[in-house]
């Protein structure tokens, strides 16, 4: 089972780049929507260290026990 939320930790780090990706080719094109691509990268960084403290605070909670 932490092998699949070790999975998901690193698919926000995947759609994070994707994103940084998307907000770079609107801002040389358009420039309209690389805002709110930059705010969902940042969103997808911070879920990746969120779900990453909070799988460990797990792991060592179940060790203990």
């Amino acid at each position: 089972m932490m092998r699949f939320f070790k999975l998901f930790e690193y698919a926000y780090l995947v759609i994070a780049g994707l994103f940084i990706y998307e907000a770079y080719a609107d801002w040389r094109i358009d420039g309209s929507k690389y805002i709110l691509y930059t705010c969902f990268a940042a969103a997808a960084i911070f879920m990746f260290f969120f779900k990453r403290n909070f799988r460990k605070r797990i792991k060592a909670n179940k060790d203990s026990n």
